[in-house]
């Protein structure tokens, strides 16, 4: 009996690729392999040769010398302050905040500054792979639209303090603004708004137990800087007789919604409030080591069960979002402070800038990884250049050498936001010279 060999299904988009590592399979490298991509999601992985027997697609894109992974996460930043990239070096946190952050911020944050600095990160994070960030700053609405129009995918944290600043009168008020944004952009995939208190040391109990009842309720995520100092943990011990961690989940804080920023300063103690509470680190080591703030134990942390994702922190303290270069930084990191060259192997490290910095933000459902119905949220690297020869493991290559350097494609649900290193929703030109201009605003007056 003859069987009709079935018509190819007709789709938006292939890409082939030399290597694809998906991450989900862990441990995988798939080799001459391709992804089918229709309305924004993945239809599969399959051989490159079955593609187009499987698939007719609107558009092949051939990438012979290239790894495909998930599109990198950086979950916690600050965009705007790439405004202030290198404006108060070599200083410590509180010394750089107090002194020479929060005054600048005080004269220049405003709807103007938040616009621009954001679109300027965004162009970098795109650039070298990044597709989804977690941003907390001031005028979160205005970080929201430049995502949108951009394409860009982002969770967007409203900031919270018990004082006044630029964006609002106090905790009331940042609520009343932050709750509206929320509720305005629920239609969309690509920004999620979350709950930004600052810091235990600037927001008191009230405003805590308010976000912990709410986020709850409305199952939204908590990012907050936490145990980034030895000084803010001996400053609690003073103030409330008990260390940050300890307060915040008697205050019903620490859920599997909140995303713990830093954790330089951390006991077995805590490590337990974080497995019984189910919440995530977000470990930033270039912006520690910079601070001089301490050093996270992320293979401690990750050998006891808790989700450890991977941020930048804010070009002001680090100085650039370059996600891979922080990879780097992280896994050596480790190494060094468990004292075992086997901690945070390259595919572990992976996972932290993909698939755990989507669960930290509440989006393993719909990103992080390169599988069947997720977003088609994917990065391109080109390995053949001098630096990534010989090729044994393209996972070590992608961790331990200059990554960022190689990315030339990224997409966000099948759409290209960099074809060949262009960027395809932003201006470049527009956005550099606008840089200039701040650049001069700042440091003349």
């Amino acid at each position: 009996m003859f069987t009709p060999t079935p018509e190819p299904h007709p789709i938006d988009l292939i890409i082939k690729a030399r290597w694809i590592i998906p991450v989900v399979p862990e441990n995988r490298v798939l080799e001459n392999c391709a992804i089918a991509i229709d309305k924004g999601r993945i239809l599969a992985l399959v051989p490159s040769d079955e593609a187009g027997r499987r698939f007719t697609a609107a558009e092949t894109i051939n990438l012979g010398s290239h790894v495909l992974i998930p599109g990198l996460v950086n979950a916690h930043g600050h965009a705007a302050m790439s405004l202030l990239r290198g404006y108060a070096d070599d200083q410590p946190l509180h010394t750089w905040l107090n002194d020479h952050i929060w005054p600048t911020e005080s004269r220049w944050v405003g709807e103007e500054f938040v616009r621009d600095g954001t679109q300027l990160a965004m162009a970098e994070m795109i650039k070298t792979g990044t597709t989804c960030f977690a941003d907390m700053y001031f005028y979160p609405e205005q970080a929201a639209q430049v995502c949108l129009d951009a394409k860009m995918r982002s969770q967007i944290s409203f900031p919270i303090f018990d004082f006044a600043t630029s964006w609002g009168l106090g905790a009331d008020d940042y609520f009343a603004k932050g709750l509206n944004l929320h509720d305005s952009l629920r239609a969309t995939d690509l920004v999620n708004i979350a709950f930004g208190p600052h810091a235990p040391y600037t927001v008191s109990d009230a405003p805590l137990q308010k976000i912990a009842v709410l986020a709850q309720e409305m199952d939204m995520p908590v990012q907050i800087h936490l145990h980034e100092t030895a000084f803010e943990v001996e400053d609690s011990l003073n103030k409330f007789g008990k260390r940050p961690t300890q307060r915040l989940m008697e205050l019903g804080l620490l859920s599997p919604l909140t995303q713990c920023v830093h954790m330089t300063q951390i006991t077995d103690v805590d490590i337990v409030l974080l497995q019984q509470t189910g919440a995530h680190v977000v470990h930033c080591p270039e912006s520690n080591l910079k601070l001089a703030s301490g050093f996270c134990p992320v293979d401690k942390l990750l050998k006891a069960g808790i989700n450890v994702a991977l941020g930048t922190d804010g070009a002001a303290s680090n100085n650039d979002l370059d996600l891979f270069s922080e990879l780097k930084t992280a896994a050596l990191l480790a190494k060094a402070v468990a004292g075992d060259a086997a901690a945070l192997d390259a595919h572990t490290a992976l996972r932290m800038a993909t698939l755990n910095g989507a669960k930290a933000l509440g989006m393993e459902e719909k990103i992080g990884s390169l599988e069947t119905g997720k977003f088609a949220d994917i990065t391109a690297i080109d390995l053949s250049g001098l630096g990534t020869q010989p090729l044994y493991n393209p996972a070590s290559q992608l961790v331990y050498t200059h990554s960022g350097q190689g990315v030339t494609h990224v997409w966000v649900q099948g759409k290209a936001l960099l074809l060949n290193r262009q960027l395809q929703t932003l201006d470049e030109r527009e956005i550099l010279g606008k840089a200039n201009w701040w650049r001069k605003q700042i440091a003349t007056h």
